[in-house]
């Protein structure tokens, strides 16, 4: 089955050692978008990079400090909810909004994996 629709993507780019409450602030973003029941939140880590600062944040003997990349794709609506709450939660970071067309592929489970049947 394939779906198709339009949505929004966010993109959240914070370092490694920002944190929200005790915690790393991507951990603390992931359980916001679950609380809110956005659809999905998936959070990569860059190898090396800067912002506005100028600033290099890669990996360090003594502390972490590598980009943290936070994708989320859901509706305009829901986006729009957990923006504000997102925004409180950061002391610096940046936060890109982008229009995006869905395509969902499902395929049925009809067959075991690896015996074609």
């Amino acid at each position: 089955m394939r779906q198709e629709y339009p949505a929004r993507l966010l993109r959240i780019h914070i370092s490694e050692g920002d944190r929200f409450q005790g915690k790393p602030l991507y951990e603390a973003i992931v359980a916001k978008c679950r609380e809110l029941k956005i659809a999905g939140a998936t959070v990569f880590r860059g190898l090396e990079g800067y912002g506005e600062s100028a600033e290099m944040h890669r990996p360090h003997l003594a502390r972490h400090d590598q980009p943290i990349l936070i994708s989320i794709v859901d509706s305009a609506d829901n986006l729009g909810r957990l923006i504000p709450v997102v925004e409180e939660m950061m002391d610096t970071g940046l936060i890109a909004v982008s229009e995006v067309q869905v395509v969902r592929v499902q395929k049925k489970a009809a067959t075991q994996e690896g015996t074609g049947s």
